[in-house]
């Protein structure tokens, strides 16, 4: 890593920190209560190391061929240093396997059939001692009613995070995740799905947590409840640039 690229991350994460802050004051919250995942998909573990060095602990990655070797290469780079990687991508069944050695958290949880696949795999790699704890899951919503775009309908929520909750030994619900509609307003979709996950407390008052907001609409998803925000251009610049 050299000098150069980690001031460009070290300035790209003020701003991000800045902008969370900013719009937290907005609505009266706490930028305690939003956290940051760094999506470094595309980007060389170096950055997902120099991100560590910055105090940055919750990484995520869309796709598990390339998360698997930069997970590895990470904890080369940095031994000791705690992090917590994400799936934030649309996950197929037949990657659950690989996807439960490397994930703390899956969020694009969006049939019964993904949440069974990933429960066997939870359970294949607690047996093999590949992981010490049950996998955390977020229901993904979808806003669009899009399939190709992944996520289960808003109605369905309630009978997939019910199904999740009978899974507890390998799967723990922790709340719902959701993109925003392409070229629309995000305000309306991150208002539907704020009404969503309050629904769904309802029954599972231990899913508190609200994925919601990328580089364009953070500061909109925040204005109506987001607790995690999954930042990747903002921070690291544009995709395919490879890093210095």
């Amino acid at each position: 890593m050299n000098t150069r690229r980690a001031e460009e991350l070290a300035a790209a994460l003020k701003e991000i920190t800045d902008r969370i802050e900013r719009a937290c004051q907005r609505v009266g919250r706490s930028s305690d209560e939003v956290r940051l995942i760094a999506v470094t998909k595309t980007f060389p573990a170096a950055d997902a190391a120099a991100l560590l060095d910055l105090g940055v602990r919750n990484l995520g990655e869309n796709r598990d061929q390339e998360a698997a070797a930069k997970v590895r290469e990470v904890e080369e780079l940095r031994p000791d240093t705690d992090v917590r990687w994400h799936m934030v991508g649309r996950l197929q069944r037949n990657k659950a396997r690989p996807v439960a050695r490397w994930a703390a958290e899956v969020q694009s949880v969006d049939s019964l059939r993904l949440a069974d696949a990933l429960t066997k795999a939870v359970r294949a790699a607690l047996d093999a001692g590949e992981r010490d704890r049950p996998l955390d899951v977020l229901v993904q919503a979808s806003l669009d009613d899009d399939p190709s775009r992944g996520g289960c309908p808003v109605d369905d929520l309630s009978e997939l995070a019910d199904a999740i909750a009978q899974r507890s030994d390998y799967l723990h619900l922790r709340g719902v995740m959701a993109v925003a509609p392409l070229g629309a307003d995000p305000e309306p979709a991150f208002e539907r799905l704020a009404s969503a996950a309050e629904r769904l407390r309802r029954d599972h008052p231990e899913a508190t947590e609200i994925s919601a907001g990328m580089s364009g609409d953070l500061d909109q998803a925040i204005a109506y409840g987001s607790t995690c925000v999954r930042v990747g251009t903002a921070l690291l610049g544009g995709r395919g640039l490879a890093s210095p």
